[in-house]
């Protein structure tokens, strides 16, 4: 197996050297209890190891379970095989045999995986790509249809609305043309966080075609290097925004076929863009129809039995990720991503969740002892090491992200240091702070001092992804940034011709929130689709409190494309942002230090690497002249403001103003240079030398 950052599976004598302990002494006293994990998720890798370690049979379920090309004593035919250790009986049953549900019945090995083989001078004629299957379980409950666990895709019967299984084995299946985008650095990406359902501007669920043909441009013209997809996993119910997870191995039929996700995938990568999954392992979903629940007749198949195994914020179920069969699921379902579909890496949805045992909810996180003792769920957080060693070990460019709302230490440190192996988490105190700031203050009123420090609140040396809003800021019951700012104005005011306060502010501190956060909130940015341009819509899926309208689930695009409306601005803007973490890779360089701040008149200073971000919160005061210190002896140019006209700004300021070095001592810097600040703006300003 290649070795990289995550990838060990034996101790390592000298591990305690390079612990997280090193790094931050305030968990030394918890450091038995690292060692004890990192031992614990040793003890796991090394059981691997006579079936092939991490690369064997523990990640390789979906070429033995589920339905699989094959031979009986050199015959060619069709296996299929379901692990149900506790079933009576199983049948194979579909349209192939006019669902016969007693005619093709599996045997059971030792372990409790049943098997049939189908041979091709049967069952070729009968059992053909797209025919719909499903296995027939009888338990001491009694007999019922359900979904294969391994299942590659599912249908909706338009008559009962119930899901089928179908065989997928296409006669021309897609061929990748281009290669994925080639990271060489660990930090700097930029992601467009996307739901393909709501990306079109008609009310309907768009398709990977119509994501493929109308978004994709648009990210890579935006300037992202990744897009994040989320609701791939197959789901019955489209309003749980595809966290209800009902087959893992399945792309949702509502968009398309594998094959068109494949292509979306692969014209992603022709594009420059990395592909990330919304992968969701927290939780299942409770149906029996459609999930996991009740396979076998038990409740602790795949489950913790009992309330244990209840999310009850979530109705959803959890994962007991100590068995043998769980970990072999979840395992080869991130590798089957990554290689059947050449996914680039992961969103881990609901980390808190799998890491405590009563899932974060409501838990304050205000010490270290928070992160150890008998709340961790030690099974869950050695699957998460694990699962990063297996991503980095098929692909040492993958990225991993974790969405963890509890700051648990090491989250995005190497394995071997005692950390999860993650590459980066999510910066989610940051959105949370904007939106305190907006609902409890006026502008006027943000202590400036205390908003910088608490965009800078991070483990130092953990990569994050920061931030201002997401999707859950977007999703109907919350609101928007934009919504924040300009509220009902942003339906009749948002015309350049129109002359509103509100709007006039809204755009301002819109940009500015931005930039500050794109800046200062960590070493990844995120944003999702339409928020970007102040999306005027919150996001609302059909459901039987909207009389199943799609009105709310879509995209408006062609707002930002109309010269006459502010959104075009501030689409502008976000790609100039872009542009300027492509020109001087800012979200690499870890650098980041306080120039100066005014509470008084409203200002703030600082630098990240040789870039200067100079903001004024003041609402009506600008300043001519305005003496700042700067790190360099030399001139400064103005490679970015907030107020340039392209970005539906006032103009008093544009790109390319050239600020004169002066020696002049300021704040114990040897120089300052004096610059023209106008009232809610912020400018960049860079070296000369160093000028794009």
């Amino acid at each position: 197996m290649p070795k990289n950052r995550s990838d060990h599976q034996t101790n390592d004598k000298g591990s305690e050297s390079k612990l997280i302990t090193v790094s931050d002494p305030w968990l030394e006293p918890h450091k038995d209890a690292i060692l004890a994990r990192y031992e614990y998720y040793n003890k796991l890798i090394n059981q691997y190891a006579s079936t092939g370690g991490v690369l064997g049979q523990i990640s390789q379920g979906h070429h033995y379970f589920g339905f699989n090309r094959g031979q009986r004593d050199g015959v060619p035919g069709l296996w299929y095989r379901e692990w149900a250790p506790a079933a009576k009986a199983l049948f194979l049953t579909g349209d192939f045999c006019a669902w016969d549900r007693g005619r093709h019945p599996l045997s059971r090995d030792e372990f409790g995986v049943w098997q049939i083989f189908l041979p091709d001078n049967q069952f070729a004629s009968c059992l053909t790509h797209g025919s719909h299957l499903k296995v027939h379980v009888v338990t001491s409950s009694g007999g019922s249809d359900r979904i294969p666990a391994y299942i590659r895709r599912t249908v909706q019967d338009p008559n009962t609305h119930g899901f089928l299984g179908q065989y997928w084995n296409p006669p021309k299946p897609y061929e990748f043309k281009h290669s994925a985008p080639m990271r060489t650095r660990r930090c700097g990406i930029r992601i467009y966080e996307s739901h393909v359902g709501m990306a079109t501007e008609e009310p309907k669920v768009g398709s990977f075609v119509d994501f493929k043909n109308a978004v994709l441009p648009q990210i890579a013209a935006l300037g992202y290097n990744a897009v994040q997809l989320m609701a791939v996993m197959e789901h019955p119910y489209y309003a749980s925004f595809g966290y209800h997870v009902s087959s893992l191995f399945a792309v949702s039929s509502r968009f398309g076929t594998p094959e068109d996700l494949k292509e979306l995938i692969d014209t992603a990568h022709g594009l420059g863009l990395s592909v990330l999954l919304d992968v969701v392992h927290s939780h299942a979903i409770k149906n029996i129809n459609e999930g996991l629940n009740l396979f076998d007749g038990t409740d602790y198949q795949y489950f913790h039995s009992g309330p244990r195994g209840q999310h009850v914020a979530w109705d959803s179920l959890c994962f007991n990720y100590a068995i043998y069969e769980v970990q072999r699921l979840l395992l080869s379902n991130l590798r089957y991503w990554m290689e059947e579909f050449r996914f680039d890496g992961f969103r881990f949805d609901g980390v808190t969740s799998m890491l405590y045992l009563d899932h974060g909810l409501g838990a304050k996180f205000t010490s270290y002892d928070s992160y150890f003792g008998p709340n961790i769920d030690g099974d869950a957080l050695a699957y998460l090491q694990i699962a990063n060693t297996l991503t980095h070990a098929i692909n040492q460019h993958a990225v991993t992200i974790a969405e963890d709302v509890s700051g648990m230490p090491g989250m995005a440190r190497p394995v071997d240091e005692g950390g999860l192996g993650f590459d980066y988490r999510l910066a989610m105190g940051v959105p949370d702070y904007w939106i305190k700031l907006l609902k409890e203050k006026r502008d006027e009123d943000w202590n400036l001092g205390d908003l910088y420090h608490t965009l800078m609140n991070r483990r130092h040396n953990e990569l994050h992804v920061g931030y201002a809003e997401s999707h859950d800021q977007a999703l109907v019951g919350d609101k928007t940034l934009a919504f924040w700012l300009m509220d009902k104005d942003m339906y009749s005011q948002m015309s350049k011709f129109a002359h509103s306060p509100v709007v006039d502010r809204g755009l301002a501190l819109h940009k500015m929130i931005r930039l500050l956060t794109f800046t200062l909130a960590g070493e990844g940015y995120l944003n999702f689709m339409g928020n970007e341009f102040g999306h005027p819509e919150w996001v609302d899926f059909p459901r039987p409190g909207n009389n199943y309208s799609y009105h709310y689930a879509r995209r408006l695009w062609s707002l930002a494309q109309m010269d006459h409306l502010h959104y075009q601005g501030l689409w502008r803007f976000d790609q100039a942002m872009n542009q300027m973490d492509q020109d001087y890779q800012l979200l690499c360089d870890p650098f980041i230090e306080q120039l100066m701040v005014h509470e008084d008149t409203r200002q703030l200073a600082y630098r990240r690497g040789p870039l200067v971000c100079i903001f004024n919160f003041h609402p009506g005061e600008s300043y001519v002249d305005l003496r700042i210190p700067v790190p360099d002896h030399t001139d400064y140019k103005v490679i970015l403001s907030t107020d340039e006209q392209r970005f539906d700004g006032h103009g008093r300021t544009e790109s390319g103003t050239l600020y004169p070095i002066q020696a002049f001592a300021m704040y114990g810097r040897e120089q300052s240079i004096q610059i023209y600040l106008p009232s809610r703006s912020a400018q960049v300003i860079c070296p000369v030398g160093l000028a794009k």
